[in-house]
């Protein structure tokens, strides 16, 4: 087909097809992350930001504007982001969506400033941009875009064709500009998800768009979804019907390990969860198919009140959950007194968590390596706390850009990103902290900290690569530092020791070892001792962590 300008409609339609190609590919773009680790995750997280804003965007109404669209694709992918690749994503669909909003329907001329906008936009959201990464993909689609409508193509089957095909030579380039991606033997994962996304737009142009469904987890029939091209009313379909919020005034202590089985009950019995505690209240808010069953959970743990349960099919539903979810979320920091300063950290595992709210954390975000949070986690987290200053602690290099993204997005509260990349060093600002000094001196200290702490974390490998001269083979436990492997083999004591080797130094004088919910105490003792040894003028403890897919998390200070 050919076509000269757009409408909102059919860029509705494009856009929902960029999010199912996107989908589609997830597994194979996970695959190419260089790190050999049980937990690629590009291709997941850039699907969950582009899937947040196709799903606001698949709920409007057909005769929706280009201001209405544009908000939907904006607001929903900013506040869905995950990692870094989603985050760079959103800032894509951002500066995009900032230029066409005003316009009734685009051409190549709007195209191509959007284009501009959104490479300008992702760039000044990575504080140092590496090329031969999705910014360089993105970057050379508006070259391609530029050229075509300086030429004077008019048309925008034709330009989509030259930027994808120009973007698909870009990405192969890749390995070129980034060694790491050349020794591993693979092209840049995110660069690889952003080409997914411009053919699904190319597909939705051309009527072959993917079905969508409002959520992926409904397993919709292929009867219960909204083709490209069909124009009957559109009727979401929900797995769980009832949106149920309520309160609960504690009568039993609430401690973490509870809080996470009833969050785990929570998860299995509905969606949407959102479990927020304070010292005396419990607020919850879940979709569900069996109220009562949420009901009979609760009024175990004290008495019940606030109760609220909205049928969602009703027109008026989503905005009442969405409402009732919000409030739930935020509920905490109304309650509380105002206080100058709160923490925010991401973790995973028991243990750990223990261990931040120890610390003084006011708010857990569940979350990490395994599975990055959103900006809107990060978002609800800040509404749940009543301070005027809050630090925000990632504690994974792949979380920052969405803490950056909650901050920016945040005016009522000055947010504080302290870039922990690991769960020691954030563990390490917050010792760090003193509470009688200025907002600005403890972030300066808590930084500080940071560097003073060295940390190696302990799985195994997904398949052969090599990754800085070091050959792996699938199966090996790696021993991964802050900077990259560290050791491999077949003996996990043995890649633990060899770590350790690289990392401990004349001023060292603590190793801390913090164990995986794979990992049997007696086992993890077993391997003190052997570091103990290893080390004898350093002081070695375990801990009990409980991470996911790392055995072994450990600290050198």
């Amino acid at each position: 087909m050919s076509a000269k300008s757009l409408d909102a409609k059919i860029i509705a339609k494009m856009f929902l097809a960029g999010a199912k190609k996107l989908e589609a590919n997830k597994d194979h773009i996970n695959e190419l992350n260089v790190f050999p680790v049980p937990d690629g995750d590009t291709g997941t997280n850039m699907t969950l930001t582009i899937m947040s804003a196709a799903k606001d965007v698949y709920s409007l109404p057909d005769d929706a504007d280009m201001a209405t669209l544009c908000k939907s694709i904006s607001s929903g992918s900013l506040r869905g982001a995950r990692g870094n690749s989603g985050v760079i994503l959103s800032q894509l669909f951002r500066g995009f969506t900032k230029v066409v909003k005003t316009c009734d329907t685009i051409d190549v001329a709007v195209i191509s400033a959007g284009c501009d906008k959104a490479v300008e936009s992702a760039y000044k959201a990575v504080m140092q941009p590496k090329e031969g990464t999705i910014l360089t993909v993105a970057k050379a689609v508006a070259v391609k875009v530029n050229e075509v409508f300086e030429r004077g193509e008019e048309d925008i089957e034709v330009l989509l064709k030259e930027a994808i095909e120009y973007a698909k030579e870009v990405l192969d380039k890749t390995p070129e500009m980034l060694p790491v991606l050349k020794e591993a033997g693979v092209v840049d994962s995110g660069g690889s998800g952003l080409v997914a996304v411009l053919e699904g737009f190319y597909d939705g142009l051309l009527g072959k768009g993917i079905e969508f469904t409002l959520d992926e987890e409904t397993s919709q029939s292929a009867s219960e979804v909204r083709l490209f091209g069909h124009e009957e009313e559109k009727k979401p379909q929900y797995r769980y019907l009832y949106h149920t919020s309520l309160s609960v005034k504690l009568e039993k202590i609430f401690h973490l390990q509870r809080e996470q089985e009833v969050r785990k009950f929570l998860e299995s019995v509905g969606d949407e969860v959102a479990l927020a505690v304070d010292e005396s209240i419990v607020n919850v808010s879940v979709n569900t198919n069996d109220p009562g069953m949420v009901l009979q959970k609760a009024i175990k743990f004290g008495e019940l009140l606030d109760v609220q349960i909205v049928n969602r099919s009703r027109s008026d539903a989503k905005d009442a959950s969405s409402e009732a979810a919000q409030a739930v979320k935020a509920a905490p920091a109304k309650d509380m007194p105002r206080k100058e300063v709160g923490f925010i950290a991401v973790s995973a595992g028991t243990g750990l968590s223990e261990v931040f709210k120890n610390l003084g954390v006011d708010h857990l975000i569940e979350g990490g390596q395994t599975m990055n949070p959103s900006t809107e986690d990060m978002l609800n987290a800040i509404a749940a706390i009543n301070a005027d200053n809050i630090y925000i602690l990632p504690n994974n290099k792949n979380i920052i850009l969405a803490a950056n993204q909650a901050r920016d997005l945040t005016k009522d509260k000055k947010i504080i990103v302290i870039p922990t990349k690991t769960i020691p060093q954030g563990i390490s600002a917050l010792v760090a902290y003193v509470p009688d000094m200025s907002v600005e001196e403890n972030e300066k200290l808590m930084e500080d900290a940071i560097s003073a702490v060295k940390t190696g974390q302990v799985t195994y490998a997904v398949r052969d690569t090599s990754i800085d001269g070091v050959q792996i083979n699938k199966d090996d436990y790696m021993g991964i530092g802050d900077k990259g492997i560290l050791s491999n083999g077949k003996d996990i004591d043995e890649v633990i020791l060899k770590m350790l080797d690289k990392m401990v130094d004349d001023a060292s004088e603590l190793i801390t070892i913090y164990f995986g919910d794979d990992v049997k105490e007696a086992d993890a003792e077993a391997v003190r001792k052997k570091v103990a040894d290893r080390f004898p003028a350093l002081e070695a403890d375990i801990q009990a962590g409980g991470q996911p897919v790392y055995y072994y998390i450990i600290s050198v200070e």
